[in-house]
Formats: structure tokens, sequence, C-alpha cells
């Protein structure tokens, strides 16, 4: 993972984040706790803990040290890896969460199909992103150059993220979304409605097996 070195550099920024967007940190949470499957589950790219905390997930990987080591003081059982060659076992987990993580992969592909080997079969992947063709995912794109994390991302489009889950063999897709309206006037935690195409931060729930 190439664009590791801006968050080993700029953690405390990352942390700001969560602080000063706290309803948009609290939205995408309750977006993510209503796809949750039972079971054993691991998140990738799991930073400081923010998402794996309040949804009791108790295992992370991420490339980070310094993330890492926040994670761990936070009761994360972190393991140092990237999400193109995870180290772990195949089929082991019940269920996989990335949040906002798919654009900072060097190989979303390669990132897929490993989600997709270390699945129990029947598991699930649960992905939160920021819709490319959203308010604020237009927003970042715009704004990229001036951006810390931002700049050298690849934003996605729900459909982009569809087609690759399909060509790795995921179906029985669950989509829900949130946050709908921009950064500055969210002032309240947003409602969870299914679909997408409204709101910025979208959840897309897959299961390794079935049908599509």
């Amino acid at each position: 993972m190439a664009k590791i070195e801006v968050f080993e550099k700029y953690t405390i920024q990352y942390e700001e984040w969560f602080e000063r967007n706290r309803f948009v940190y609290e939205s995408e949470i309750r977006a993510v706790k209503k796809m949750m499957p039972k079971g054993k589950g691991i998140e990738i790219g799991v930073g400081t803990g923010r998402f794996a905390i309040p949804l009791k997930i108790r295992y992370g990987i991420d490339p980070s040290r310094r993330m890492g080591r926040i994670a761990k003081k936070r009761g994360i059982k972190i393991i140092y890896g990237i999400a193109e060659k995870l180290p772990l076992k195949e089929c082991i987990f019940d269920f996989l969460l990335m949040v906002t993580t798919i654009c900072f992969v060097d190989d979303i592909k390669t990132s897929f199909q490993e989600a997709y080997r270390v699945l129990k079969p029947g598991g699930y992947f649960l992905m939160g992103f920021i819709d490319r063709e959203s308010l604020i995912g237009r927003m970042y794109q715009k704004n990229k150059e001036k951006s810390i994390f931002y700049k050298e991302a690849d934003f996605y489009s729900v459909d982009e993220i569809i087609d690759l889950l399909k060509e790795t063999e995921f179906s029985n897709f669950k989509i829900v979304q949130t946050v709908f309206h921009d950064l500055e006037n969210i002032k309240h935690i947003d409602p969870v409605k299914e679909g997408y195409g409204e709101g910025s931060f979208v959840v897309i729930k897959a299961m390794k097996g079935g049908e599509i």
C-alpha cells in the first residue's frame, strides 16, 4: 500500500477528523451496524480502530505501525499487512469489513480476491465508502490536490464496485446509504436508507457464494 506514508505522518489529523465531524462519523457507524452479520469478523484497513471498536470487531489488519499502535491500545488485535496480500489462512472469517479503505489500495481487484479467499463459504464482505458520484464524492475529487489524505486516492462509483464484486463471484448484494448533506451542514446524525444515489456514504454487503 504505497499510500501508507500519509497515515504514518498525519495520524493526529486523522483522529481529529472524527472529532470534528462527529455526526458524519456516527451516521457512518449506524449504516455499517445496520448491515453487520453475526460471527467472527476482521476489519481490513482498521487504522486506529475508529470503526472496529464501536462495531465490536476484535481483529484488524493495517500497514501503518503508528495507527496500529493506537488500535492496539484500544483493544484491537492487530496484524500488520496489506489488503492485496492478507496474512491470513483461507476460509477463516464469517465477515470482513473495509471502511473508506478501497480508495487507498493499490490493486482493488486483488484486494477483493483476497477478501473472497479468507471468508468462509456464505460469509459476508462489507464495504463502507464515499460514492464518487455523490455530493461529497464530487467535492473530494474537486479538491483532491488540497487534501492531505485524498490527494492520491482513487474514488469509485457504486456501480463500479458492484461490477468488481461480481467479477470476484460475490453475490446477494444489499446496499444502504447515509450522509445526505455536505460536511459543513451536517448538524445531526443522518438516517440510514436502503439503496444508493442520494447519500454520500454507501455500505455494500455481499456474500461469498449464493445467487447473483
